[in-house]
């Protein structure tokens, strides 16, 4: 993949802060685009440490090696990618969240993020994909906290399972079915979604 895709993948990040914010910036910089030109199979520390100007040393000691950091790489291009939604309403959250996305997992970095969580032949990645998706479902429930206080969820809801029922059929029809995509069939898992777990109204 050309230079010039690897820079449109994501907005460069912000190099703010001492010495270790900019370090990390570098780094995590540096294993984006090793990532998304080589892979997780083919990225090197010694040639990550090269790039972002750091001693390979710092990167062990820091990330201990080579699925952590590439892990911490994705987990930070993915938020800067798919920030938070805070529309006001449970369903304008839940549509922004899918909307988002969708056009993201056709980008690179997107590609990549679905391939790694297809992995299961490298052990010592399962902690770090694990840890990765949790993060994701912990910023994904914050949505559902603020609509229950504003009296729009059902006591009983599960976060974590109305975003994979929200998500699921985006998927599937990606990985298995090949069936087409748009925006009616993202609105319809919405308000799929909403009868199921939506307040009943006062």
């Amino acid at each position: 993949m050309a230079t010039m895709e690897v820079q449109a993948a994501r907005q460069p990040v912000r190099r703010t802060g001492g010495r270790s914010a900019r370090v990390r910036t570098a780094v995590i910089e540096a294993t984006l685009a090793a990532l998304l030109t080589r892979g997780l199979d083919d990225i090197s520390i010694t040639e990550i440490a090269q790039q972002a100007g750091v001693h390979p040393t710092t990167i062990y000691r820091r990330w201990g090696g080579r699925s952590n950091l590439a892990l911490d790489a994705v987990l930070s291009g993915t938020e800067a990618e798919i920030p938070p939604p805070d529309t006001g309403s449970l369903r304008g959250d839940l549509l922004a969240v899918i909307r988002g996305i969708f056009p993201f997992l056709r980008t690179p970095l997107g590609e990549l993020l679905v391939r790694l969580a297809l992995r299961r032949d490298l052990p010592e990645y399962e902690a770090a994909r694990a840890g990765y998706w949790a993060q994701r479902f912990r910023a994904g429930a914050a949505l559902f906290e603020r609509a229950r206080a504003r009296g729009e969820l059902r006591a009983d809801v599960d976060p974590v399972l109305a975003l994979e029922t929200l998500v699921g059929p985006m998927y599937v029809r990606m990985l298995m079915t090949g069936e087409p995509l748009d925006d009616a069939l993202l609105v319809r898992c919405v308000d799929l979604v909403l009868d199921g777990i939506a307040a009943p109204p006062r």
